[in-house]
């Protein structure tokens, strides 16, 4: 695993020099391609150096890390052509990957909690630095008080654990079982927050709508999914307590997760509605992690995935919307089918993945998660079904709203995509509906 992170790091020199903008995206597909042929051990932990270790969880989220961190500068060339401070912009990207490599990769706690608390900073930087609007000042503390105030107690529970334990390796955490209701809560609020569950989504579409496209692939694509996985590692340890009172979050998840995607359904701005679809799509991953089972543990994982893909994809959608006509609102944002046609396509094929339409990885993590839930309680059917229903109602109604209809007059001048935009939603895409045909790896690796 050290291998990797020294590629990394002697990457930062090579973001301080001229004309390299094209040249650190090529390193990062090397970096990724390198990756994905490590020789993995499904059935625990393997490659173990210095703290650090790889199983299949860690490996899918940091393949998606890098991958990510490779499309957004991808998309980002905005900032290439208005020569607009991309030699930082390159460096806090690459910063930005070290600590989620580091964050997806490490087995001692502590060093786990630190380096979850660093990739904030970047991110903020990302959203401060390069964001849209004046409220994005505001954004970035929304994010930094929300994650930063449920921080601290889980510092304490993990001395708590260090104290108890002796030791804080992830691995050997399942030999043990704390019957602690305020060590319980103070390790998993920071992860809900993070997710964001709801009551305490109300940072995410805010720090969306102020981001850059950049800012929003990695937090749709990434920062979600340290939550999710901070859960299923740290779960482990209260399994007990979680049979008592996990059903407390699986209501508000389920509750939450209906409340919101009826919420999408009166959102004009594009990029506010693809942020609140995240927090539904989360609402199903928490529901499915906290019923501690074995379809809930695989479909979280699998959903964690998909929605990585899809999500960053859709952010970049409407990022190529908004290069365009310098507007994000649905009000703007239509008949676009008559100006760009191929790209309408694109639309359509993400919005379908989103709506968890076959063949995309999203359907088989929501059968998995439908199943999980179910066999929890068959109460949980009802708002399963309605969640369903309408998370289609929502994704359809952004695409036909912003393709279909009669065009904004105030649109004088205009450019159809571009060869670079469609190869990065290629590059969404593709994983996202291909990996089905190799959903094993991610179903019977237990």
């Amino acid at each position: 695993m050290m291998k990797f992170l020294m590629m990394m790091i002697f990457m930062i020199p090579l973001c301080f020099m001229k004309n390299v903008f094209w040249l650190v995206q090529m390193m990062l597909m090397l970096i990724m391609f390198i990756f994905m042929n490590l020789s993995l051990n499904i059935n625990n932990f393997c490659n173990l150096s210095y703290m650090m270790g790889c199983d299949l969880i860690s490996f899918g989220l940091i393949l998606l890390s890098i991958w990510i961190c490779m499309l957004m500068i991808m998309a980002s060339e905005s900032l290439y052509k208005s020569n607009f401070y991309i030699n930082f912009f390159l460096l806090n990207i690459i910063i930005l990957l070290i600590m989620l490599y580091m964050t997806f990769s490490m087995l001692n706690l502590f060093m786990f909690y630190l380096f979850f608390e660093g990739s904030l900073i970047p991110t903020l930087m990302l959203i401060i630095g390069w964001g849209y609007q004046p409220e994005r000042i505001q954004a970035g503390m929304y994010l930094l008080f929300y994650t930063l105030f449920v921080s601290l107690p889980m510092l304490m529970g993990i001395f708590f654990i260090f104290d108890y334990m002796n030791y804080l390796t992830i691995y050997f955490m399942k030999f043990f079982n704390m019957n602690l209701y305020l060590l319980y809560l103070s390790m998993i609020l920071a992860f809900l927050v993070k997710m964001p569950m709801y009551f305490v989504h109300l940072w995410l579409p805010k720090a969306h709508v102020e981001a850059p496209v950049s800012g929003s692939m990695i937090l749709a694509g990434i920062m979600l999914k340290l939550g999710g996985y901070g859960l299923l590692r740290v779960l482990i340890l209260f399994q007990n307590i979680g049979m008592k009172i996990n059903f407390i979050w699986i209501i508000i998840s389920l509750l939450g997760g209906l409340y919101i995607s009826l919420n999408c359904f009166c959102q004009v701005d594009m990029k506010s509605l693809i942020a609140y679809s995240s927090v539904a799509h989360m609402s199903l991953v928490i529901g499915g992690i906290m019923t501690m089972n074995y379809w809930g543990y695989l479909g979280s994982y699998i959903m964690m995935i998909g929605h990585g893909l899809c999500s960053s994809g859709m952010f970049c959608l409407a990022n190529i919307n908004y290069e365009r006509l310098h507007s994000r609102s649905l009000f703007m944002n239509k008949g676009m089918m008559n100006f760009m046609p191929s790209m309408s396509l694109w639309w359509f094929l993400l919005m379908s993945s989103n709506m968890a339409a076959p063949p995309s990885m999203n359907l088989m993590g929501e059968i998995s998660l439908i199943n999980s839930l179910v066999s929890w309680s068959w109460l949980s059917m009802i708002m399963l079904i309605m969640m369903s229903f309408f998370s289609a109602g929502y994704s359809l109604y952004l695409y036909s709203y912003t393709q279909h209809g009669k065009y904004n007059l105030s649109i004088y001048s205009f450019y159809t995509g571009v060869s670079r935009e469609y190869l990065m939603l290629i590059l969404h895409w593709l994983p996202l509906n291909m990996l089905i045909l190799k959903i094993e790896y991610f179903m019977i690796w237990f």
